[in-house]
């Protein structure tokens, strides 16, 4: 399958065949897969300029299908579902979760051709504007990363993204990517264990994106790392991206402390939303323009207190979370305007309750080095309290040496009267 084919899943080869032969005449290439299993061996392969995909099959429904897609970062290319006898739910559903559009059966030909029309438009539009930075708004954090990836951009060596989970990882990636040159993701991350030269070859004189190398097994960690010798050879630009904190993988038994070193030689900080925050309605409004031109959602517009809303949040899920919420806003608002109580309805969602922090006093907001400094100082507060300023009993009764405690309680800034605990 190459990029620029239509995909057609469907069960049935009588309505296989029909599409197939129909978006022929009208000059795009096709490729058919009568079930999931090969729906996946196909998207593995390639990213398709657009998938007509069948809800009802029989080895697994196409819902279920489009969440493993979501799930696994596959899902970036416009897939239309289509069903004969599904409710309105699950087409809400299907949109909700990632879907172009829905396609009821019997479709019409007019209806099949203005969709596909739309819908390939849109999927090149993602391409063509995934490689502009701006989409990620114009402060002085996303400035100091572009200065950064132009820099990396001279230099040949794997490129290793970090940051926080839902950070566009993707976006930044792409713009190391050259027009008319392969892009690769791996379906499954077991290809690198199972198939590393096909994927090179796929790669060839293009671009190998990994995401979320920090979810790898040791086996696959390996196959990553036989990789790497060879990128010479293929010629291929190796990117990764991994948010979890390279300080934890360090200490990961399951981590090769070989495949960290090879990778963070050349590292790419990619700055939280938070940090950004002066963009965020900027990246808003930007997100529901795309949706509303793609036809994703009708006509809507986000309101002053709307934008503010969603600029007092924290973003935990970075740009995914802000555009999966924009895209939800747009889907259940019930007039045009979308408006501040209809954002703190959505975000409230998100915000836990802090039952804990409210009894004990702690803010399990807060970094965890600092939190525990707080935690530890009202612990030997409490002791020496406790013991009415006997420091002789304080150290028997924490565990700790008289000098060890001394030393440890100047570090935590608490007082203490070293005449009373000589006594």
């Amino acid at each position: 399958m190459r990029s620029s084919d239509i995909l057609i899943v469907d069960d049935e080869i009588g309505i296989r065949e029909l599409l197939s032969e129909i978006l022929q005449d009208e000059g795009y290439t096709v490729a058919l897969a009568e079930n999931a299993e090969v729906a996946r061996q196909l998207r593995s392969q390639t990213r398709p300029a657009l998938v007509l995909l069948d809800i009802w099959m029989p080895d697994c429904d196409g819902v279920t299908l489009l969440k493993e897609w979501a799930k696994s970062g596959q899902l970036n290319m416009p897939v239309v579902m289509m069903s004969g006898h599904a409710s309105i739910d699950t087409a809400v559903e299907a949109t909700r979760i990632g879907a172009f559009d829905f396609l009821e059966k019997p479709i019409a030909l007019q209806k099949l051709l203005t969709t596909v029309q739309r819908a390939v438009k849109y999927g090149d539009m993602q391409v063509n504007t995934s490689l502009n930075l701006d989409k990620l708004g114009k402060s002085e954090p996303i400035q100091e990363l572009k200065r950064q990836l132009e820099r990396v951009a001279k230099v040949k060596s794997p490129v290793l993204l970090t940051g926080e989970p839902g950070s566009g990882f993707e976006l930044v990636a792409r713009f190391f990517h050259q027009g008319n040159t392969p892009w690769v993701t791996p379906g499954k991350p077991e290809q690198l264990a199972d198939a590393p030269l096909e994927l090179l070859q796929k790669a060839n004189n293009g671009v190998l994106f990994l995401p979320e190398i920090g979810q790898y097994n040791r086996r696959i960690q390996q196959g990553l790392l036989f990789l790497l010798s060879k990128l010479d050879r293929f010629n291929v630009r190796l990117l990764c991206s991994c948010s979890r904190p390279l300080q934890e993988l360090l200490v990961d038994p399951e981590c090769d402390n070989r495949l960290l070193t090879s990778l963070s030689s050349v590292m790419v900080p990619i700055p939280p939303l938070r940090e950004h925050a002066e963009d965020i309605i900027f990246i808003a409004e930007q997100i529901l323009t795309e949706l509303v031109e793609s036809k994703q959602v009708s006509a809507h517009k986000l309101t002053t207190a709307a934008l503010n809303a969603l600029r007092q949040y924290d973003w935990p899920g970075n740009l995914e979370q802000l555009r999966s919420i924009i895209k939800s806003l747009a889907l259940t608002a019930e007039s045009t305007d979308i408006d501040a109580p209809e954002v703190n309805k959505v975000l409230a969602q998100f915000r836990h309750e802090k039952p804990a922090a409210e009894e004990t006093g702690f803010d399990f907001n807060m970094p965890l080095r600092e939190l525990r400094e707080q935690l530890e100082r009202r612990y030997f507060e409490y002791h020496i309290s406790l013991e009415n300023g006997n420091m002789s009993r304080v150290a028997q009764k924490v565990g700790l040496e008289r000098t060890h405690l001394y030393r440890k309680l100047k570090q935590l800034g608490i007082k203490f009267a070293r005449k009373t605990a000589e006594e």
